[in-house]
C-alpha cells in the first residue's frame, strides 16, 4: 500500500499533489478503489482512491496506528558532490534522521551559494519521497546551508563530532550514556575530515569528539553508520 503526505484533510477527503498523483496513477498503476495510506499532521489514515487525475482524491475511511522512530537525530553533513549528497539524504531518511544540515567547511569542494534555494527544494523533495517509501510519519527537515560559526550556536542535548583523531572517545561510550529523549547532533566532515582549527572550534563549543572505529569511512557512509548504531543502541 502506497503512502503519501498531505497538508490537510477536508470532509474526509485528501487531495494528492500533482507529483504524488502521477506517482500513484502512472508509476504505480494505481486504480480507483485501491487503498492508500495518507499521512497528515503525523497521523496515518487509510482511504480509497476516488479519481485518477492531476489531483487524485482519496476518500478517508479510518485512522490507523502511526509509528515512527522514537528519538531525534540530526546530521550536519559537509557539502559533497550531488550524487553522494542525494544518497545521504535518501538513506538517512530511511534510517530515521529528523534533520539534515548542509554544512560549509574548509575542505568542502561544492559551492551552492548562488543556487541554494533550488538545491534545498530538490533535497527536500528527495527526503519527502524517501519518507513515503520507508513508511515514516515525519518528513525530515533540510535546513539552509550553514557555516561552522552558525552551527555552534544551535541548541542540542548532545553534540558529537566524528573524527579520526587518536584521542577521540569511542562512540559506544558516548551513546551508552544517552536517553531516547535527548536531541542528538552528529557532525560529519567532507572527504579528508575537518581542519584541526575547525575541530578545536567545535570542541570549544561543547562538541564531543568521537571515533567510529579503526576503519576510515567515506563521508557518505558515515551518516548511515551513525544512524544504524543509534538505532541498535536504542533497541534495548
Amino acid at each position: 500500500m502506497q503512502r503519501y503526505f498531505v497538508r490537510k484533510i477536508e470532509d474526509n477527503r485528501a487531495y494528492l499533489s500533482p507529483e504524488d498523483s502521477y506517482h500513484f496513477s502512472v508509476v504505480m498503476r494505481g486504480k480507483i478503489g485501491e487503498e492508500v495510506e495518507i499521512v497528515c499532521g503525523e497521523r496515518v489514515y487509510i482511504g480509497k482512491a476516488q479519481t485518477l487525475d492531476k489531483s487524485t482524491v482519496v476518500q478517508i475511511e479510518k485512522e490507523t496506528e502511526a509509528n515512527d522512530i522514537p528519538y531525534s537525530v540530526s546530521i550536519a553533513q559537509a557539502l559533497i558532490k550531488d550524487k553522494k549528497m542525494d544518497y545521504v539524504l535518501q538513506k538517512a531518511t530511511e534510517l530515521g534522521v529528523d534533520e539534515i544540515i548542509p554544512l560549509i567547511t574548509k575542505r568542502s569542494i561544492v559551492k551552492v551559494e548562488q543556487k541554494q534555494d533550488k538545491k534545498i527544494e530538490r533535497w527536500q523533495k528527495i527526503v519527502r519521497e524517501a519518507s513515503s517509501q520507508s513508511k515514516r510519519i515525519r518528513i525530515p527537515i533540510v535546513q539552509k546551508v550553514t557555516t561552522l560559526q552558525e552551527l555552534i550556536q544551535l541548541d542540542y542535548d548532545v553534540k558529537i563530532l566524528c573524527s579520526v583523531n587518536e584521542s577521540s572517545t569511542s562512540i559506544k561510550k558516548v551513546l551508552d550514556k544517552l536517553d531516547r529523549s535527548d536531541k542528538i547532533l552528529f557532525v560529519v566532515g567532507a572527504e579528508g575530515g575537518f581542519e584541526p582549527s575547525e575541530e578545536e572550534l567545535l570542541i570549544q563549543h561543547g562538541f564531543v569528539r568521537v571515533s567510529l572505529g579503526s576503519n576510515v569511512l567515506r563521508t557518505e557512509t558515515t551518516p548511515l553508520y551513525l544512524l544504524s548504531v543509534v538505532s541498535y543502541n536504542f533497541m534495548r
